[in-house]
């Protein structure tokens, strides 16, 4: 089994985060990254944070070399890594990993070899406004013995909210449009005075 059967766990901040940041750029790709460490038992990855990156040069190697050092640099000192990868595709009907996005999982699996990418389903997403869904809106990938990326069947287990009311304050920020206040290194690179830490976003 890819990644030794390791299980996957997203904190309620990092995961909404993410959410909020595709919402805010319906019509293009975005991407993030997320932030944790294995747990003291070794059997799950805890996703604790997530950085929002881009939403109009995703492909571009120099900005994301960029925003991977200044990532690392301010979480490792907190004693957390980067340990995978987030990606919404720009069409609502594409449920496909696509190459860059893999490309980018291949680099970070380069530092931290069991890193997930996740990918947001955006079915899952147009159903959650309309049912009480408690799973997670997202995909998880992990790379096979092949270092090939697989998507882990979500009867496996080895995806989880950390906080089971997670969709609940989902739906309750989307309602009230918090989307509208987060800050993605695209929006850092514009003007530095916009803070991709995103400190005020769950005030």
């Amino acid at each position: 089994m890819g990644s030794n059967g390791l299980r996957y766990e997203i904190a309620q901040n990092a995961y909404i985060k993410l959410v909020l940041h595709s919402l805010k750029h319906p019509t293009s790709a975005v991407n993030g990254i997320l932030i944790g460490r294995i747990s003291p038992s070794n059997d799950v990855v805890e996703i604790a944070d997530a950085v929002p990156l881009f939403h109009s040069h995703i492909p571009l190697l120099p900005q994301l070399e960029i925003s991977l050092i200044l990532i690392e640099e301010y979480f490792s000192a907190k004693g957390l890594n980067i340990v995978g990868y987030f990606h919404a595709n720009e069409r609502s009907d594409d449920s496909e990993l696509g190459s860059v996005a893999k490309n980018i999982g291949d680099h970070i699996c380069r530092y931290f070899p069991q890193a997930a990418v996740l990918l947001l389903d955006n079915k899952k997403l147009d159903a959650l406004k309309k049912s009480k869904e408690r799973s997670a809106i997202m995909q998880l990938y992990v790379r096979d013995t092949s270092k090939n990326w697989k998507l882990v069947s979500s009867d496996a287990n080895r995806f989880s909210l950390k906080e089971p009311s997670a969709n609940v304050v989902l739906l309750d920020y989307i309602a009230t449009e918090k989307w509208n206040g987060i800050v993605d290194f695209d929006d850092h690179l514009d003007d530095i005075s916009k803070d991709w830490l995103n400190p005020g976003l769950f005030n």
